[in-house]
């Protein structure tokens, strides 16, 4: 086919900063806007460098056949009824994440999706960073053995600073610290770990300062997980940190570790056990999504799309299972209980 027309809905931060990568992806174009506001399309031209039309009906944006991919940017409880409408208008999606804040409409997007037979890509976009790529090639290599412990967590202080502070501290927005945004981090746990996730205790706290008393809902949570092969894994989501941004990430394995981007491998003559060596790359170390490895992930969903193949990575099903265990986090925390994965089916 031709090349590919996006439309985005929401027009705030994140949304900006798939219209600047999209413009570098091969074979795609953002043509449309929905947003709430009215804006000028001479103004959106001028701001973004390129023909938008906007839309404030984004029924009316459904119904225009040369939209192929809606890309869904808005505040997080407006995902699931927006996604589901795209899906039946017969649209490939983009998700940011989370894809909602239920398991109940997480389900239901699932239904929709398989229901018309569309293609979906999740913004889990870490999992395409220079630094995880590295992390996973250094275990597909068998560098570390088999890992039976890691831990990957989440260190972003989410304050007034922060673009979507304001609508974050609303439990009905932001739903959980983990879902809201360490779900990054526990989603590339479940990658570097290889095996589905069995069981989950989760416990949650909050900061004492003012800065985050705003909060509706615990702003930091440590989740426990076994896995179905009898690994453990942690992740700790803190948004209510006042340090740098800290994207943490320890794997141990049978025949070696690896610290960030710093690794041992007893595989490897010559190496010192006392001594990290380094990989040099690019580490996960800025929340501003300007920063975030969205090019290619969007151009793998663009040439899913033209293949009639399943994304890597990314793809709905494989985020589904994230949120599944996030959920099971969540509940496990609320309850006071560990929460088997397959309370969640």
């Amino acid at each position: 086919m031709g090349d590919i027309n996006i439309g985005i809905v929401g027009l705030g931060w994140v949304a900006g900063a798939h219209i600047e990568t999209i413009k570098n992806v091969k074979g795609a174009n953002v043509t449309a806007i929905c947003s709430r506001r009215e804006h000028d399309e001479a103004a959106l031209a001028a701001k973004y460098g390129m023909p938008l039309k906007a839309y404030t009906d984004f029924d009316e944006m459904l119904a225009n056949p040369d939209i192929h991919v809606i890309d869904i940017c808005t505040p997080h409880p407006l995902h699931a009824e927006q996604a589901i409408a795209a899906a039946r208008a017969g649209k490939h999606l983009i998700i940011e994440k989370p894809i909602c804040i239920t398991w109940e409409d997480a389900k239901a997007i699932q239904a929709a999706i398989n229901e018309a037979g569309v293609k979906a890509c999740v913004c889990f976009e870490v999992r395409f960073s220079k630094h995880f790529q590295l992390v996973k090639s250094v275990i597909d290599e068998g560098l570390l053995g088999e890992i039976h412990f890691g831990e990957i967590d989440y260190y972003h202080g989410i304050g007034p600073w922060y673009g979507q502070y304001e609508w974050n501290i609303k439990k009905d927005f932001g739903g959980s610290s983990l879902l809201t945004a360490g779900c990054h981090a526990l989603d590339c746990l479940l990658m570097c770990m290889g095996s589905k996730v069995e069981e989950v205790t989760s416990y949650e706290t909050k900061s004492k300062s003012e800065i985050f008393e705003p909060y509706e809902y615990a702003t930091t949570s440590v989740s426990i997980l076994k896995f179905t092969n009898g690994a453990l894994g942690k992740c700790t989501s803190s948004i209510d940190c006042l340090q740098p941004y800290y994207f943490h990430s320890h794997l141990v394995g049978s025949q070696g570790s690896m610290l960030d981007n710093r690794f041992y491998s007893h595989k490897l003559n010559g190496m010192v056990k006392d001594k990290w060596s380094t990989l040099e790359t690019t580490l996960i170390d800025s929340g501003d999504v300007s920063d975030h490895p969205y090019q290619p992930q969007f151009q793998a969903f663009v040439e899913s799309i033209n293949g009639d193949s399943v994304m890597p990575l990314t793809d709905f099903d494989t985020a589904l299972e994230s949120h599944r265990v996030v959920f099971a986090a969540d509940l496990s925390a609320a309850e006071g209980r560990p929460v088997k994965l397959s309370e969640l089916e």
